[in-house]
């Protein structure tokens, strides 16, 4: 079974779901509502789509090996409370209501302390949110008075946290830059590269901007597949915002590769904040900014870039904006790639997951989907071959 990410068509949220050839699974963000269009009618159920695409364990219940949330809006946790299970497993609930299905079980969640602080400072935390934090501070409670952690307990802290507060955690704490390759315990074809939050800055104004400026956890994955060990970089950002970019370029500008993407996931829904500090719809001449664009512009030859949003119209709309596309389709037009947008393909009228199978030539673009929504299976589409970056 060759690895396959597939994104998910939930408007302008984000739901990634990496499926590896052992079928480990790593799920990054959630928004779980049924998309509508004008009339109000049903045009693609997320939580059905996940739900076909999972496994289940002994028991049938459905569940993730990983479940990252990139930064605590609602967007990105929808539905978490309702379908999730939270808590010891203990205390799972094989009897659910009438009408309800089995809750997914987080084997391990992926969760940053330092993103929830400072996205608090700016505004309440939406009550999916604050479950999720409650659920990371139980698993880290656990770790702290035993060790070790079996499934359902374990967690991995994304960025060291302020004042000290992570130092005492050791191997679950992952720091920024440093590389990690297993999965809920186990090591697997793909090494996950920590980017950011952007540690914690001394100044007190550079420390605040990061924290107004959609701060995420920014991870670098490679998929190693038939012996090539960097078949696929695949780069995501969460709602990254163009100072954070604009900051790891200064960082990396020298050492690009990490940095680079085979697929890359745009941040903040093809947002024009990821790349300006100027307004789309407010300002008469935006600008870009040079460093931002910088950053976002390492893609190897035949590279993909998806949006996870609305259908992009050339309007004032930001999120998803018209001209961050163009700015994308600019990057794109010097390697030869190709952009997709989730609320578009294969219609409008009718979005499907648009999976993408990684071979050891890379990522293969997606086909259209078959009547199953789940996306195990393809009908024709594109077979044009994309070469490796190298």
């Amino acid at each position: 079974m060759k690895p396959t990410i597939t994104f998910f068509p939930v408007g302008n949220g984000d739901m990634t779901l990496i499926k590896l050839g052992d079928k480990t699974t790593i799920l990054a963000d959630i928004n779980l509502c049924s998309s509508t269009d004008q009339d109000g009618n049903q045009i693609f159920d997320a939580t059905a789509a996940l739900r076909e695409n999972l496994e289940t364990d002994a028991h049938d219940r459905p569940y993730v090996d990983a479940f990252l949330l990139t930064h605590p809006d609602q967007d990105h946790c929808r539905g978490l409370k309702q379908h999730f299970h939270l808590g010891p497993m203990s205390d799972y609930n094989f009897d659910p209501p009438e009408g309800k299905e089995l809750k997914i079980v987080m084997r391990e969640i992926w969760s940053s302390p330092m993103i929830f602080r400072r996205a608090s400072k700016n505004h309440p935390l939406c009550e999916d949110a604050r479950a999720f934090n409650t659920e990371a501070r139980r698993r880290v409670k656990v770790f702290r008075e035993c060790s070790t952690l079996s499934q359902g307990d374990r967690i991995l802290i994304i960025g060291k946290d302020e004042n000290g507060k992570t130092d005492d955690l050791g191997s679950i704490l992952i720091k920024v830059d440093e590389v990690f390759s297993k999965i809920n315990g186990t090591a697997n074809d793909v090494s996950i590269r920590v980017l950011a939050p952007i540690p914690v800055q001394e100044v007190s104004e550079e420390e605040e901007r990061l924290s107004k400026n959609y701060s995420s956890v920014i991870l670098q994955y490679t998929f190693s597949v038939a012996g090539q060990d960097d078949a696929c970089l695949f780069l995501s950002g969460g709602d990254a915002g163009v100072y954070i970019w604009e900051k790891l370029w200064d960082r990396k500008r020298a050492k690009t590769d990490d940095l680079k993407y085979d697929l890359l996931l745009t941040p903040h829904h093809c947002s024009w904040h990821a790349l300006s500090h100027d307004s789309w719809s407010q300002s008469k001449n935006p600008a870009i900014s040079q460093d931002a664009r910088s950053a976002l512009s390492q893609g190897g030859e035949c590279a993909f870039v998806v949006s996870s949003s609305k259908p992009i119209q050339n309007d004032k709309n930001d999120p998803p904006c018209w001209g961050a596309k163009q700015e994308y389709l600019s990057i794109l037009s010097s390697v030869e790639g190709q952009f997709f947008c989730t609320g578009e393909r294969p219609n409008q009228e009718a979005p499907e997951p648009m999976v993408f199978k990684i071979s050891a030539q890379g990522p293969q673009p997606p086909t259209k989907q078959s009547t199953s929504v789940g996306g195990a299976a393809v009908g024709a589409g594109s077979t044009r071959e994309p070469l490796h970056h190298g």
